[in-house]
């Protein structure tokens, strides 16, 4: 699940790369353009965003066993504060009553410097789960913070859930992820992203997990392709006898963003 995907001490950050493309909204109280000077730009901001992926991974766990999903989302923005909803189809086996992961979230992205902080939290949803005694949902409070110099980026987030799905306790979630925007080319601008994150659980008897992605986007206008490699130091035999595969695996994913 966003890790469940999918979806102690420390852990996760999301590695996938998300290219949208932000509208600017003028209020209709500021008046028509024709009758005075251009009024400042609105701090509202909107977008849109969806895509297909041939496999839903989250912390390197496959949410759709291995086939491909839609997935789509809306987000907003106002001065520092951003919300969001974000949903994609998942496969938990016959019987999980759910074929669908609904993610809630709102936080602030102050800046220092060049760098960017993130303060979240995030509510992940399966509607219509089977899962009495063992509750699917559940919410994660999120701290990250990052840079870019020059083509270089870097950045870290922690994840924190008092209940972690499937009701198995605390579980923290460390990410730390680096990228490098390459040259564009005829209107395609490629870039390099690599991700490694660490799953710990508080609880005894639950393996914790380390995974890691690294793959190649490519950005032209409001359309990316991102090319993905995922694995997990999971014993590929373990994961081999889980709906949620974790072992190694290349993943395509095409994202439009609007408007």
């Amino acid at each position: 699940m966003k890790s469940r995907t999918g979806r102690g001490l420390l852990s996760s950050a999301l590695a996938a790369i998300s290219l949208v493309a932000i509208s600017t909204v003028t209020p209709a109280s500021a008046g028509s353009l024709k009758d005075g000077p251009t009024p400042p730009p609105s701090p509202f901001e909107w977008s849109v965003n969806f895509g297909v992926t041939s496999d839903y991974v989250f912390r390197g766990y496959s949410q759709s066993a291995g086939a491909p999903v839609a997935q789509g989302g809306v987000d907003l923005t106002y001065k520092l504060f951003y919300a969001g909803v974000w949903a994609s189809g998942i496969d938990f086996g016959t019987g999980s009553g759910t074929s669908t992961e609904i993610d809630l979230y709102a936080g602030i992205k102050p800046n220092y410097g060049p760098v960017t902080f993130d303060f979240g939290v995030i509510y992940y949803i399966y509607p219509g789960a089977n899962d009495a005694g063992a509750e699917l949902d559940y919410v994660e409070l999120k701290a990250g913070a990052s840079t870019t110099i020059d083509k270089f980026s870097f950045g870290g987030t922690a994840f924190y859930s008092p209940e972690y799905t499937g009701e198995v306790g605390a579980a923290w979630t460390l990410e730390r992820t680096a990228g490098y925007e390459l040259p564009s080319y005829y209107g395609i601008t490629p870039s390099l992203s690599a991700t490694v994150g660490t799953t710990l659980f508080d609880a005894t008897g639950l393996d914790d997990c380390v995974y890691w992605n690294a793959g190649i986007a490519f950005a032209a206008g409001k359309v990316a392709l991102d090319l993905r490699y995922w694995d997990t130091d999971v014993d590929s035999a373990v994961c081999s006898a889980k709906v949620f595969g974790c072992d190694e695996r290349f993943v395509a994913t095409v994202k439009v963003a609007l408007p």
